[in-house]
């Protein structure tokens, strides 16, 4: 018995190691930038979309919006403040759902992670995430053009921690919490990524998310949900996955449905959007999902 949990040991160990020796590179710049662009580029990104709602671009101020919001490094819950302060000054709904859309899915951080999955599957990332934001934008502006879509009564701007006077002491101060945050989820994710590959055939894998059945798609688009903890978290499971077989659509569909239906984010929305809003919420994330990871198929 003890050879064979020592020879188990050995084998986890070596998927362990391999995985993490792949991806903490990625994990660390993904750290580095990621605070970088909260400390000295946050209030800009914001000033700059703010200052868009002064000008009449209308429906393509969707686009700009879903830009800016995958290039806003805050959380839900840092995201939903500074939307209500956008909201307040005036500006339209569905330029608010394309940015907060797009938040929800992508920022700089996780898109560094992302690199890690190859550069196919990092553009299928940045452009189903962007998408999916324009398309929330475009449906606001068809359906909710005469009455409001969000409720932001009671939020106020939130107070930013990045205060201390010395740049460099904020900038350090920033990337502790970021790895406070995210360092537990990333090794999570890497063992729980040498278990799959270890316990769990490859074709078994293939069988759920390969190929192009619109099967594999449902089933990454379903599973994304319960699994999705933190995004950089998933970056292992998924490189595994897609090493087993996963279809570069069915990891499409993980990658937007698994932050989407995050549940600290659902809670937040839950407040701004009430029930009825809510469950159309995720009646959109679940069939764009899916509809984005059936084109991905065919494309790719």
């Amino acid at each position: 018995m003890l050879e064979i949990v020592k020879r188990e040991g050995t084998y986890l160990w070596f998927y362990f190691s391999v995985q993490l020796e792949q991806l903490l590179p990625y994990w660390v710049l993904g750290m580095m930038l990621g605070s970088a662009v909260s400390v000295f580029l946050k209030d800009r990104i914001h000033d700059t979309f703010r200052s868009l709602g002064e000008k009449k671009l209308g429906a393509l101020g969707i686009v700009a919006a879903s830009v800016l919001g995958i290039a806003s490094p805050l959380c839900m819950y840092g995201t939903i403040p500074i939307a209500a302060s956008f909201s307040k000054s005036g500006m339209k709904d569905d330029w608010l759902a394309a940015f907060m859309m797009s938040s929800i899915l992508l920022n700089p951080q996780l898109i560094l992670y992302s690199a890690a999955l190859g550069t196919t599957a990092l553009a299928v990332r940045i452009v189903t995430c962007f998408l999916c934001g324009v398309t929330a934008g475009v449906l606001v502006r068809i359906f909710f053009r005469r009455k409001s879509f969000f409720n932001f009564d009671g939020f106020e701007p939130p107070k930013s921690r990045d205060t201390d006077p010395n740049p460099l002491v904020r900038y350090l101060k920033n990337l502790g919490r970021n790895i406070k945050a995210t360092g537990l989820y990333f090794l999570i994710g890497i063992l729980l990524s040498a278990l799959f590959q270890r316990y769990v055939p490859s074709d078994v894998m293939t069988g759920l998310f390969g190929g192009n059945e619109a099967w594999g798609v449902l089933m990454a688009a379903t599973i994304g949900v319960p699994l999705y903890a933190c995004g950089g978290g998933t970056i292992p499971l998924l490189q595994g996955w897609l090493w087993d077989g996963m279809s570069m659509g069915s990891a499409a569909s993980f990658m937007l449905t698994g932050p989407a239906t995050k549940i600290t984010n659902l809670g937040a929305l839950k407040i701004i959007l009430g029930l009825r809003h809510f469950l159309l919420y995720l009646a959109y994330v679940m069939l764009f999902s899916l509809a984005a990871g059936l084109a991905v198929n065919l494309i790719v």
